[in-house]
Parts: C-alpha cells; structure tokens; sequence
C-alpha cells in the first residue's frame, strides 16, 4: 500500500468537511490524517488528507476529491517535493528523579517542556511524522499519560535558486 498526502484548496463554509469525509465513507477508505485550517483568504480552506492505498485507489480518491462541489483544486504532495510536518503534545508520567533524563530525550529531538507538574511533564515536538513516531516510542517506557496530535500539514517546495543566484 503506498501513501500519498492530498493538499485541497476548499471552499470556507460549514458542510465543506462532511462532503469530503463522507466520500471516503461511502467508499471504505480510510484517512490517515486530516488537518483543516483558514488560508490567507478567509474565503478558502486547505485541507490536508494523508490516505494510503493500491495507485487505483488513489487515483480514484483524487478524481472523486477534484469532483465535490467546495474542492477547488486538489495536489499530490507525493509527486513533488515537499515539506510535511505534525505537531504533538504528550503528557509523560514522570517524577522528579526521572525529569532530567526525559527533558535530555526531548532536548535531542527539539522538542520543548510546555508544562511541568508534581508527576508529569507536558512537552511539545514538530516535524515529520518518523520523528514524532520515534519519540513517542522513547516515551512509552515513562509512561504516556495522554497525546495528542494534529495530523500532518504540508506543503510543496518553491523552485530551487540557479547556481547563478537568478
């Protein structure tokens, strides 16, 4: 099964979403990830789907995507380079006599201390899936009290510049 991350520039009203998740009810597809936001237009939204499946899948996840009424335009991000990031909070059971090992973890993957309590610490971390998954792995001995995550949000990269600066 290969994966394969949507960007979709929607229309900005209520419904918008239930159009999109319902059409991959209907046919049994699964998302991996889904983020939703305004753009610099208020009048538009970006939606960024992850999903995984056979390329006839795919291919007809983006066809039935390109034709709901409030989808303006569909991108593969997978066909192209891009920069794809996830944003996580974690709540981790540890006490004082662990803290300094668990804040060393977080240090090594730039992650941040958010919250500090008498039992647990709450950290944040970004970047790319492989990293937030890597770190939750470290985590999971501590003890993870709760998480959450905010999918993945991409974007394709702008033109490189020429080796003559123009």
């Amino acid at each position: 099964m290969r994966r394969q991350v949507l960007a979709c520039r929607v229309e900005n009203h209520s419904g918008v979403l239930t159009h999109i998740t319902g059409l991959f009810a209907s046919r049994g597809f699964n998302i991996d990830s889904l983020s939703v936001g305004e753009t610099d237009n208020p009048r538009f939204s970006r939606v960024t789907i992850v999903c995984r499946g056979d390329e006839r899948i795919l291919e007809q996840i983006r066809k039935q995507l390109g034709k709901l009424i409030d989808v303006i335009k569909v991108i593969n991000l997978s066909e192209m380079e891009s920069v794809e990031r996830e944003l996580m909070l974690v709540r981790v059971n540890v006490g004082p006599s662990k803290r300094a090992e668990v804040m060393e973890i977080a240090e090594v993957f730039r992650a941040k201390v958010v919250d500090v309590g008498a039992k647990e610490l709450m950290i944040e971390i970004s970047g790319k899936r492989a990293k937030v998954d890597a770190f939750i792995d470290l985590m999971r001995p501590y003890g993870i009290k709760e998480m959450a995550r905010t999918g993945e949000v991409a974007l394709a990269r702008g033109p490189k510049p020429s080796a003559a600066g123009g």
